[in-house]
């Protein structure tokens, strides 16, 4: 589960508005509910990718900072102790969910310590969902195929500023990456069934 924050999915977010008319027409929000309920049902553990919140501080001294970085500091994009910095209650992780430290640009593998949490769990197969498609769950994927890590994406489980950019990523970009691209329903249903067998 990648960056369910209110600043991306919740009315009034910071990023809601840029992202609203993607996420609602693919149902975004309902569908990464419908994965993360289908998980926990059978079972699987869930690991939280979470992007770093904004703190007063995080990159005033900074020497060099990519664009992204720079526009999460002059928004205060997740501001930690905000609404907006807090996980959509919705997907608010539960007990024997794991929450990696917060990743400072894109790939929730890049200096955080999931690799060592999924291996010490034991996982080399990963769901990935979340927000948003040609940033962090881009470089979250690619990451987790350079690591070994099988990957499965959910396609309408995600969001991104524009159709453009969901084609970029979606279509374009990760299907080199990741071993599957599925809907909501396709993977509900394989997680269903693996755990009946």
């Amino acid at each position: 589960m990648i960056d369910p924050y209110n600043d991306f999915i919740s009315e009034g977010g910071k990023v809601w508005d840029r992202l609203k008319g993607v996420a609602e027409a693919n149902k975004c929000v309902p569908h990464m509910m419908q994965v993360l309920d289908a998980a926990r049902k059978a079972e699987l553990r869930v690991f939280y990718a979470l992007h770093r919140r904004y703190r007063p501080g995080d990159y005033e001294t900074w020497k060099y900072i990519a664009p992204v970085q720079k526009a999460a500091w002059s928004r205060k994009t997740f501001e930690y102790g905000t609404w907006g910095g807090e996980i959509r209650s919705e997907f608010a992780p539960q007990p024997g969910d794991i929450v990696a430290l917060e990743h400072w640009c894109s790939s929730g593998f890049a200096n955080t310590d999931l690799d060592l949490q999924l291996k010490t769990h034991g996982i080399h197969r990963l769901i990935v969902m979340g927000l948003i498609a040609h940033t962090c769950v881009e470089a979250t994927v690619r990451y987790a195929a350079e690591l070994g890590y099988q990957v499965t994406l959910v396609r309408d489980a995600t969001a991104d500023y524009s159709d453009e950019e969901m084609h970029a990523a979606l279509d374009i970009n990760i299907p080199n990456y990741a071993s599957a691209i599925v809907t909501a329903d396709e993977v509900v249903d394989l997680v269903s069934r693996d755990a009946l067998e």
